[in-house]
């Protein structure tokens, strides 16, 4: 049985990691390297939806009474950070398309609204969601 702060760490660094990716995508952007910016952005992709997909199926398969020993506080938590990350995910894909394709307009339109509901994934993922839990 995974321990639910196993899981949240796990979760935690993930996030961070793939964070520091999507910096390097925007510096390579910034120096004038749209061919860095994408190849950077494919594997931030494939990382983000390893990341969901995974934990997905831990709590809906593996573990499903994961969130069980959560307090209120902490599932208000994790619901406010669902609130982000997932239309952060379902995003993805149109941005990965619009980049390749070369649809700038659509691209920067979707990038900013990406933008604002990555930050909030951080935000909740890595400072809101639990640290600890009660043993019990």
């Amino acid at each position: 049985m995974l321990a639910p702060a196993l899981v949240i760490l796990s979760l935690k660094i993930a996030v961070s990691a793939v964070t520091l990716l999507l910096i390097a995508s925007l510096i390579a952007l910034a120096a004038g390297s749209p061919r860095w910016h994408g190849r950077i952005n494919r594997v931030f992709f494939a990382l983000t939806i390893l990341t969901v997909i995974g934990f997905e199926v831990i709590i809906r398969f593996v573990q499903p009474n994961l969130t069980a020993s959560f307090s209120p506080e902490q599932r208000e938590a994790l619901n406010i950070h669902l609130c982000f990350s997932v239309p952060a995910a379902l995003m993805l894909p149109a941005m990965l398309y619009t980049g390749t394709r070369r649809y700038k307009t659509a691209h920067i339109a979707l990038a900013i609204v990406f933008s604002v509901l990555w930050i909030g994934t951080v935000v909740t993922g890595v400072f809101f969601l639990p640290h600890s839990f009660d043993a019990s």
